[in-house]
């Protein structure tokens, strides 16, 4: 029984961190930088026209005339252009020259799948030919499989890596390796036998299992809440968020997301309030940054798989559509709006028309905030809207 064990612990650590030798070195020597970048994405689809609202075109309310968001409820931010009111929260960030928008985000020849969709914006190929995420693609290019993890219950394909399995965490205080009763000394007696070949690099790949996640957990007891958050699950994920950066581990990206926005029907209740509960629980976590001294040090950027169809259906709901919205959030963000307005009356089959690629927004934040090669991640040179400082 204790063998199984400790063999069950043994597979863990290798399904964990399985990769080429000579990854901690690789590792030492690349992962430099204090700086994290935090990806959120708004699962199902969020409906860019209502959160990002052209409050001043005629064409925008004769589309949407039972769910367009009041002229007189719009958070009115400049450009004939204004915030769901339920992202009040944020206003803060936005006066304070801290909040990006990114317009009319999208990919060529858009699919309304939500499967086919997500995956093109994990792996960052719209031709769905590559089965690594772009973020696994970080962790080969820094040589980390503990440079990224995700904040929820099972690992996006985002985190995908070739040659390692990233972290997918449900709770940063379950984050760590417990022993079942008796089994420590047979483990440790594992772990002090000499070994060569790929004996010795899964004691290595575990003793460092065992090290991160021992400092995730030293650390984190010693974190103490800069700021209250809402009482929701995505609230409690994103203060997780905060402590993991906290403990110091140097994680370089950290995801996790929010959902359901597929709203087909009575969007305004479903749509209203999750904005609301994404935006309560960002201002907490940028409050708690900030007491925490680390403001400087994160960005937040969020997306969605697309966005949805400018004219409502008869469910008081909106279907499948192509470009979005983006946004971005942090002291190193370039506050505003970024790109043009959707040109409302010449759309794709009633789609709003893409004009930015959104491997530019991922390329911006891949060069300008990790500085990491975004071509070799991202396969090619792609052109962003200017969004970081």
């Amino acid at each position: 029984m204790q063998r199984r064990d400790v063999l069950k612990i043994s597979a863990v650590a290798a399904y964990t961190i399985s990769g080429m030798p000579g990854f901690l070195a690789r590792a030492a020597a690349q992962a430099g930088g204090d700086k994290t970048l935090v990806v959120i994405q708004l699962t199902g689809g969020n409906d860019g026209l209502n959160t990002l609202v052209p409050y001043t075109n005629p064409a925008y309310y004769a589309a949407r005339p039972n769910i367009a968001i009041p002229r007189s409820e719009v958070l009115t931010l400049g450009q004939g252009l204004g915030m769901h009111p339920a992202l009040k929260p944020l206003m803060g960030l936005w006066d304070a020259g801290q909040l990006a928008w990114m317009e009319n985000v999208g990919y060529p020849n858009p699919n309304r799948s939500h499967f086919a969709s997500m995956a093109i914006w994990h792996t960052a190929d719209p031709s769905q030919a590559s089965s690594e995420g772009w973020i696994g693609r970080i962790s080969e290019q820094i040589g980390d499989p503990f440079c990224a993890s995700n904040i929820g219950t099972a690992t996006p394909l985002a985190l995908i890596a070739q040659n390692y399995a990233l972290p997918t965490i449900d709770s940063v205080d379950n984050f760590q390796v417990r022993l079942p009763a008796g089994v420590q000394d047979a483990f440790d007696l594992m772990l002090s036998a000499q070994r060569g070949g790929e004996a010795a690099y899964l004691e290595q790949a575990t003793r460092s299992m065992l090290k991160h996640t021992s400092a995730v957990q030293a650390n984190i007891g010693k974190y103490r809440a800069g700021a209250s958050y809402p009482d929701s699950k995505f609230a409690g994920q994103m203060k997780d968020v905060a402590r993991l950066i906290a403990s110091g581990t140097g994680q370089r990206v950290l995801y996790t997301s929010l959902g359901s926005f597929d709203t087909h029907a009575g969007q305004r209740g479903d749509q209203d309030r999750l904005l609301g509960e994404m935006a309560g629980a960002l201002k907490a976590f940028y409050a708690d940054l900030e007491t925490q001294g680390l403001a400087e040090k994160v960005v937040v950027m969020g997306f969605s798989e697309f966005g949805r169809r400018v004219a409502e259906n008869d469910s008081a709901g909106t279907d499948h559509g192509e470009g979005s919205v983006m946004f971005a959030l942090g002291r190193g963000v370039k506050g505003g709006i970024h790109g043009d307005s959707p040109d409302l009356e010449k759309l794709n089959d009633g789609d709003v028309i893409y004009r930015q690629d959104f491997r530019g927004v991922y390329a911006e934040g891949l060069t300008g905030w990790l500085n990491l090669d975004a071509r070799k991640i991202l396969g090619g040179d792609f052109r962003g809207p200017g969004w970081l400082v």
